[in-house]
């Protein structure tokens, strides 16, 4: 007897250790809503944006002028004789404005906006990074359940050759020996349905904790049997990888400019108004301040960019290489798979499926041996794991180069 799909996955989870809850999700999720709700609800996510939004801030208050400083002053109080207390002293009332010299706030824009502008990518390229954690899983979900259905099978196929056995055994037409063999198949196909079970417990679990979902989690992928591989033109310089290590080469190349900047001093231009004691007369106070570089010129500063700026180039020049070689490889591997995919779920698994056949109908005839049997069942079984594999590592592979250009969409329209 068929065993239901969701008693398995219940008692999967049990198996696993994973509470299942009363109520069930209303209708199957499909890869676009797994990869949609992964995106909404992802820790790392919320710390990019976070992170960007930290970085607007920055280049806001990058923009601002330095503060101007108001100042009393009160000399020649508190004494003896005419100056006691504050009747008799001098009272100074001061603006110090500071004056930035040599471009330095444009110079800290650039170097804000180019932090604003890495930040930027590294919200795009977290996003990616959970479009495919959730698409992996999604994957792994799809692949766990249909490989429990081919376990299932397996299971029912067995019941039925060691009931045709048994048969054969009271029939006189067969020895002991073949109901023997049969019950052995019968409880292997047992342990690998045991072992599916628990295959599809985790991995629902899985894509349960990346997209926020109840157990047992019901999905629609009607995809997933479908292999069709396009071979996309990818630009180097177009991948997030290398736009943002450019980014980050930007944004050391303008924190040098602005460290060069800060040697030159800034000015502080005060004005202010200054009453004589008891007199009603006033006068004005004007000065000028510039700090001498006697002691800090601001060279380690200027030097430690220029090594930060050296440091961004070759690890740029390493992005790059290894994006190269990575991109290169996943294609090769996409293609690969897709080839693989083709054979094992067409031909292959079209022959191995008429060879069982044909042998089932030779055992109950009697004109076949129960281990041509045997093998032929085997040999079927282990091509429905083949192709499942073959599967899975195609549309794993479609996914993986699909992050690596960056794409925060679903690799296919349900």
């Amino acid at each position: 007897m068929r065993i239901r799909l969701p008693l398995i996955i219940a008692a999967g989870l049990l198996a696993a250790g994973i509470a299942v809850p009363a109520h069930a999700q209303k209708g199957p999720m499909t890869l676009a809503e797994a990869v949609s709700t992964a995106q909404q609800r992802a820790p790392a996510q919320q710390a990019a944006d976070a992170a960007l939004r930290a970085a607007d801030a920055n280049a806001a208050t990058a923009a601002q002028r330095p503060n101007p400083s108001l100042s009393f002053e009160a000399e020649n109080v508190m004494g003896t004789g005419p100056y006691a207390g504050f009747g008799g002293g001098e009272r100074t009332l001061s603006l110090a404005v500071p004056i930035e010299l040599g471009g330095k706030r444009n110079a800290r824009r650039r170097v804000a906006q180019a932090e604003r502008a890495a930040a930027s990518l590294g919200v795009a390229t977290t996003r990616a990074d959970v479009t495919q954690r959730a698409t992996e899983a999604f994957i792994a979900t799809v692949t766990a359940e249909r490989r429990l259905e081919v376990a299932n099978s397996g299971y029912e196929l067995a019941g039925k050759g060691a009931h045709a056995a048994s048969e054969r055994v009271r029939a006189g037409k067969a020895s002991p020996i073949e109901e023997q063999r049969a019950e052995v198949v019968r409880i292997n196909a047992a342990v690998r349905l045991g072992k599916a079970e628990r295959a599809l417990a985790l991995a629902q679990a899985d894509l349960a904790r990346v997209t926020g979902s109840t157990l047992p989690v019901s999905i629609a992928a009607g995809w997933f049997e479908s292999v069709n591989a396009q071979q996309v033109q990818v630009e180097l310089g177009a991948l997030p990888s290398v736009a943002r290590a450019e980014a980050e080469v930007a944004a050391a190349s303008a924190r040098v400019d602005a460290a060069r900047r800060d040697r030159i001093p800034d000015a502080t231009l005060t004005l202010g108004t200054r009453r004589y004691g008891a007199s009603p007369d006033r006068a004005a106070v004007v000065g000028i301040s510039v700090p001498l570089p006697l002691f800090n010129t601001g060279t380690a500063g200027l030097i430690k960019t220029r090594a930060d700026y050296d440091r961004a180039i070759a690890e740029r020049n390493v992005v790059e290489l290894e994006t190269s070689q990575t991109v290169a490889h996943a294609q090769a591997e996409l293609a690969d798979a897709a080839a693989l995919a083709q054979a094992a779920n067409g031909p292959v698994l079209a022959a191995a499926e008429e060879a069982a056949r044909i042998a089932r109908i030779g055992y109950a005839e009697g004109k076949f041996p129960q281990l041509e049997l045997l093998e032929a069942e085997r040999s079927l079984a282990q091509t429905r794991e083949d192709a499942l594999d073959a599967l899975a590592a195609f549309h794993i592979a479609q996914a993986r180069l699909a992050h690596l250009r960056g794409s925060t969409n679903p690799i296919y329209k349900d």
